[in-house]
């Protein structure tokens, strides 16, 4: 848990502090000294009384009281420097800088271990070891450069590495943005970034928390807690974005069924994102791009006018907006010609609104209040406003200003100039603005925050299932696929709708079992896992004659152990999935079944549990839609009862947490039902 002495500290011993700038200790103290904290300081240096004009003690126990420790000593020393401070001294935060624990070996791994239990005996909190340190608004308690400007309603930044901290801070800070605090969080041995964002939330203040949130994440440790949280603090109005590095390995994961092969712990995280509402980037400057659209008004719908004097930037950002499926709608009518006439000949209105190089600030003016107040087709605008140098451009970026303080609309400035207009731009985010340089990264990022969804409900509506005949039924079997009998009660016990079936040993039994179903119908083999490729798969089969003749073929393939045998049905083939991925829980996948989920891979995920509107999302994001919506005269899917499924499978795996695997492939899906045609379940308690 954050402490107090932590966030505002009343004094800060830092150990190992010297006057060598170059190393972490003293450059350190030196950013305490140059930000000026108002509390007391001192240092801990066995060699020398004064570093840097602070008051030096060569011996812990001449420390008075003190309520954050910094420590920028070797590992091995580590642990004993802990004990005495947080025993004797009642130090209740502490920051170790240094590196050399389980990053690096099992010895390293114990030293941390042992000043962890101290710490938490104690009622402190710990921040890394192995990180850059902690700032905010109180102190600078890093020893790395550049420090951004530190405003409690600037932007919180929770990162796992500190090299990476210091960039995203190098690729925000010329854009405008300021910082609320920076947590660097390193080996994250007491606190990660789960913990700190726990904190953020349940100490949320509306009047003077900052609504801005920025994470790096290598690897997600607690991802319930980061759900949890993050759609929290979401929900209270805050917006977060956030990189998670170091997915791609997940991807060649061997899997003995379709959602393990699709289902990874990357698929996952977006998933986490996604339920939670979180923006996720990939890039240090998208992320720092995301962060400056967070600045500004929420844009509440998709139409955006470009203002420009400049024609291929507009090009540039019509196609970058189009493309990511926001509009730049066409401006006319009566009004558009009344600005028109406003404007130097050649300009256009038609939207990018293009009023040329020689445009003025007093035309900027008149068409950013047409913008805001005549053309309801407007949502947003973007400012594209650079200079050749020729002239000073204070008085458009004046202009700029004073109309984004006016207008409810969001205006998004995209000043490209930094080096010919420096100065002015300069003087235009010395008022506390923003400025966006590159007119392709804004339009891409401005879509991505629109585009992701709110946090999804804490606790969704989920479908009744028979949890008792679940239980029943997952006790009484063991590890590996269930057999068809238990899976067919199962899916019975979930509500899943199915296909009417038989399993078979005989080829007697089979033809009966046809007659009974009812011809024609379709004969798979148990035991294969890809019965296809096998030649375990027969349809529309039309007499028993057949049955006998394919029942007898089948039942020799390899591993076989018995013949399925259902109606012939038709429909769309679909697909439902899911897979119990380590912290997170269960993944739930959906898409297009059959071959297609083999060829094209269009899934979408969730983390269970899914209620039917969030299956709905599901669905609707599919590259395929238009598919279940019904093309050239085919009949639609059922979505509502396909979206039923999903959330039937998510409440049965939350029931059932031993499915390791499942895959409902395919269900058949017609205008009136969804049905399950096959289906695989895998147990792993």
């Amino acid at each position: 848990m954050i402490t107090q002495q932590l966030l505002n500290p009343r004094s800060i011993a830092v150990i190992g502090g010297s006057d060598d700038i170059q190393k972490p200790g003293g450059k350190l103290l030196k950013n305490l000294i140059d930000h000026k904290f108002k509390g007391n300081l001192y240092v801990v240096n066995p060699k020398v009384d004064n570093v840097q004009g602070v008051k030096s003690f060569r011996d812990f126990n001449d420390l008075p009281q003190v309520d954050l420790a910094i420590l920028a000593i070797a590992a091995k020393f580590c642990p004993q420097t802990v004990e005495i401070l947080a025993k004797q001294k009642e130090t209740r935060a502490f920051i170790i800088l240094s590196a050399g624990f389980h990053e690096e070996s099992e010895e390293g791994a114990r030293l941390e271990e042992q000043i962890v239990e101290t710490i938490n005996v104690t009622g402190g909190c710990l921040i890394g070891p192995n990180c850059i340190g902690v700032m905010n608004s109180n102190y600078a308690g890093v020893f790395t450069t550049p420090i951004p400007k530190l405003d409690p309603m600037g932007i919180d930044f929770i990162s796992g590495s500190g090299a990476t901290a210091v960039f995203i801070m190098e690729a925000g800070m010329p854009k405008g943005l300021n910082f609320s605090s920076v947590y660097s969080v390193g080996n994250s041995a007491q606190m990660g970034v789960e913990d700190i964002l726990e904190y953020m939330d349940t100490s949320f203040d509306p009047k003077t928390s900052s609504r801005i949130k920025l994470l790096y994440i290598e690897s997600v440790n607690k991802p319930q807690k980061l759900l949890k949280h993050a759609s929290s603090l979401i929900r209270k109005g805050c917006r977060i974005a956030a990189i998670k590095s170091g997915g791609s390995e997940a991807g060649s994961r061997a899997a003995s069924s379709h959602t393990g092969a699709l289902a990874s712990s990357d698929v996952a995280v977006e998933a986490l994102f996604r339920k939670a509402g979180i923006v996720r980037c990939y890039g240090r400057d998208e992320l720092a791009t995301v962060a400056a659209i967070f600045m500004h008004p929420e844009l509440k719908g998709k139409r955006i006018a470009i203002i420009t004097h400049a024609g291929g930037p507009a090009v540039m950002l019509t196609d970058s907006l189009s493309n990511n499926k926001l509009e730049v709608p066409n401006i006319d009518g009566p009004k558009a010609k009344a600005l028109l006439e406003k404007l130097y000949a050649g300009s256009s209105v038609a939207n990018p609104i293009d009023f040329l190089a020689t445009g003025t600030a007093e035309q900027l003016g008149h068409i950013i209040d047409a913008c805001e107040n005549d053309f309801d087709n407007i949502d947003a605008m973007a400012v594209i406003f650079g200079s050749p140098g020729l002239f000073p451009v204070f008085d458009v970026y004046d202009l700029l200003d004073r109309k984004m303080k006016e207008c409810k609309k969001p205006i998004y400035p995209i000043l490209p100039s930094i080096i010919n207009v420096k100065d002015e731009i300069a003087h235009f985010l010395g008022k506390g603005r923003i400025n966006f340089p590159d007119e392709v990264v804004f339009g891409n990022a401005l879509a991505k925050v629109y585009h992701t969804t709110k946090p999804q409900v804490a606790e969704p509506k989920m479908p009744k299932v028979n949890v008792a005949e679940i239980r029943k039924i997952i006790d009484s079997v063991g590890n590996g696929y269930l057999a068809p009998d238990k899976l067919q009660e199962l899916l019975d016990a979930a509500g899943i709708t199915r296909a009417g079936e038989a399993v078979v040993t005989s080829a007697e039994v089979a033809v009966k079992s046809a007659q009974k179903l009812g011809f024609p119908v379709v004969m798979k083999v148990v035991g294969p896992v890809h019965k296809s490729d096998v030649g375990g798969v027969v349809l529309n089969v039309k007499d028993a004659e057949t049955v006998t003749r394919e029942f007898n073929r089948m039942i020799s393939i390899k591993d076989t152990t018995a013949i399925l045998i259902q109606p012939m049905l038709s429909g769309v083939e679909l697909f439902v999935g899911a897979k119990r991925e380590d912290k997170f829980g269960h993944m739930v996948l959906c898409g297009l079944g059959g071959i297609f989920i083999e060829v094209l891979k269009d899934v979408t995920a969730g983390l269970a549990p899914i209620a039917e509107t969030e299956a709905l999302d599901m669905i609707q994001r599919l590259k395929g839609y238009k598919i279940l919506q019904g093309v050239r005269g085919q009949e639609p899917v059922n979505e509502q009862h396909f979206a039923e499924i999903v959330s039937r499978v998510s409440a049965l795996v939350m029931a059932a947490p031993e499915i390791f695997e499942m895959d409902l492939n395919p269900l058949l899906g017609r205008k009136d039902r969804v049905v399950a045609v096959d289906a695989r379940i895998r147990i792993e308690k």
